[in-house]
């Protein structure tokens, strides 16, 4: 976790609360119900002068100048949250993960045997009135490159191997392998892998390391791979992927984010070729889900431990 330090359990103890105003009712209640205290929701112009933790999607300015404890993020993604300006030194931030894992393991399952019983191209006769055979393709025996082997990088490796898809993951703990993965190279050992892969996926989070990561050379480098983005938008180099697809480098793309969003009805995304969006739907985070995490960051908090949940805010993630 890094820097953050782990508030005593006697500071917690009389914390303030805070949520966000959009924060729903259900929520409040859940917060309510795992710290025994009321939910304060909205916030004024002016800090909290004494200690408090706050629930929300965003941290505004006038809060961060307060003896702010813990920030509970109702996202899974804290990347919009740390580019808003300077951590506030000691104060712990958690995220929601919930079951973000198993969904969007079986959205990458869904897309990947949808290619391989030629889904599309079905919907397509269906529409035409065409009767034609398509052959199917066995997914079991090939190769999916997962970049990212965190949480929901092995989620997603753990459905797609019990398929006997070969899972190859890509991280920065090359060498050993998570569960799920068959095992993992590192970021700069990844050419051989991606050339030989039949599904290229992405979980890997926004930070300065990853801003723009899949480029120009990573596309080309494909050998017709179809890519499928469940990470953050910003990961991608748009034209780069544009000019893999229209060279055949890429065979297709399943993107769940943009690096902007909405996109327009004119936006060029809309006409890349072999590309279907699904507008940042693969892991919605559900109320449960927030108060689950939060009751089990704050049970580890009591506990004095950290919370599996804890962004280290040097890494970003």
């Amino acid at each position: 976790m890094s820097e953050n330090v782990l508030p005593a359990p006697s500071l917690l103890a009389r914390a303030r609360l805070l949520a966000a105003p959009t924060v729903g009712a259900s929520v409040v209640r859940g917060l309510e119900r795992v710290t025994g205290r009321p939910v304060e929701q909205g916030f004024s112009g002016t800090p909290p002068e004494e200690p408090f933790i706050c629930v929300g999607a965003a941290l505004p300015d006038a809060l961060r100048g307060g003896p702010l404890v813990w920030f509970h993020s109702v996202n899974a993604g804290t990347d919009t949250l740390l580019s808003a300006g300077p951590w506030p030194s000691g104060a712990l931030l958690t995220r929601t993960v919930g079951r973000m894992g198993e969904r969007i393991a079986q959205y990458v399952l869904a897309w990947v045997l949808a290619g391989c019983q030629s889904v599309p191209e079905f919907a397509a006769q269906h529409a035409r009135a065409e009767w034609r055979r398509i052959p199917s393709e066995l997914a079991s025996g090939q190769t999916a490159l997962i970049y990212g082997t965190g949480r929901i990088g092995s989620a997603v490796a753990g459905l797609l191997r019990g398929c006997g898809i070969r899972t190859v993951g890509v991280g920065r703990g090359a060498g050993t392998a998570p569960a799920g993965f068959d095992r993992v190279v590192g970021a700069d050992d990844d050419a051989e892998s991606l050339a030989s892969a039949r599904w290229v996926v992405s979980t890997l989070p926004l930070t300065p390391a990853t801003d723009g990561f899949f480029g120009a050379d990573r596309f080309a480098g494909m050998g017709g791979a179809t890519f499928i983005n469940v990470g953050r938008g910003a990961t991608v180099d748009m034209r780069a992927l544009e000019a893999g697809l229209r060279s055949g480098a890429v065979g297709g793309a399943v993107l769940d984010v943009l690096p902007e969003e909405p996109a327009v009805p004119g936006d060029r995304c809309w006409q890349l070729p072999r590309t279907v969006i699904t507008s940042h739907s693969a892991g919605i985070t559900a109320d449960e889900d927030v108060v689950t995490d939060f009751a089990a960051c704050w049970q580890a908090l009591a506990a004095g431990r950290v919370p599996g949940t804890a962004v280290d805010v040097r890494r970003g993630y």
